[in-house]
This record gives structure tokens, C-alpha cells and sequence, in this order.
């Protein structure tokens, strides 16, 4: 299913934080809970997003593609709860992704890194 939408979060101690997601692909729930589904998920996203500290993201940050994960939904989970779930399982995969990339430039000469 291809869902658009933008979200933007500003806390007191961040930035606002604008998630846009092109495409949300879901398979093995009701065609009618997709609006839902995707509202949350970009809320709860903006959310996690802009109270966390992602290392190595810097401002106007893009991701062609973001895998996920796997992750459990109840049966009978209502939409906002599976955007909610899906949004921190995207979350848990991008903190991941920075912790790698902070890495990375940390190793970097050049980069404000250290030789390894």
C-alpha cells in the first residue's frame, strides 16, 4: 500500500522533527485500518525520533528504504497500538543504523575521528 504523509514534533529541548513516508507496505492487515495504521506510525516515529539522541544523523537526513523488522501484533490490536509498534520497531533499526555510523566516523582520519 503506498501512504503519504509528514509529521513534524518539537520538543523544548529539540528540534522539530519532520518524518515523511512515502510508502508504508504492510501485509496481513485489513485495507481499511491503512490510514490509521500510518498516522501513528509517523506520529509515534516524530515522536521517538525527536526525544532521542540518534548519533551520526545529522539535519535533512534520508533513507531510500528502512527495513523494519519483524515484530508481533495481538490479534485484535487496535490500528493505533500496530502503528505504535511498528514505529518503535523502525526506531530500534534506525538507532541501530546510527550507532554504526557514529562508529564509522569516529574511525574515520579526517573526519574529527581517530586512527583504529
Amino acid at each position: 500500500m503506498g501512504l503519504t504523509g509528514e509529521r513534524l514534533v518539537k520538543t523544548a529541548q529539540q528540534p522539530a522533527v519532520k518524518v515523511h513516508i512515502e510508502e508504508l507496505v504492510l501485509h496481513g492487515f485489513a485495507a481499511g485500518d491503512r490510514h490509521r495504521i500510518a498516522a501513528e506510525v509517523a506520529r509515534e516515529l516524530s515522536t521517538l525520533i525527536g526525544e532521542g539522541n540518534l548519533a551520526g544523523f545529522r539535519e535533512n537526513f534520508a533513507l531510500e528504504r528502512m527495513n523494519g523488522g519483524v515484530f508481533k501484533v495481538q490479534a485484535g490490536a487496535k490500528p493505533q497500538a500496530t502503528g505504535a509498534q511498528i514505529a518503535q520497531s523502525v526506531y530500534r533499526s534506525l538507532r541501530q543504523s546510527s550507532r554504526a555510523s557514529a562508529r564509522a566516523l569516529r574511525a574515520r582520519p579526517g573526519m574529527g575521528g581517530l586512527r583504529p
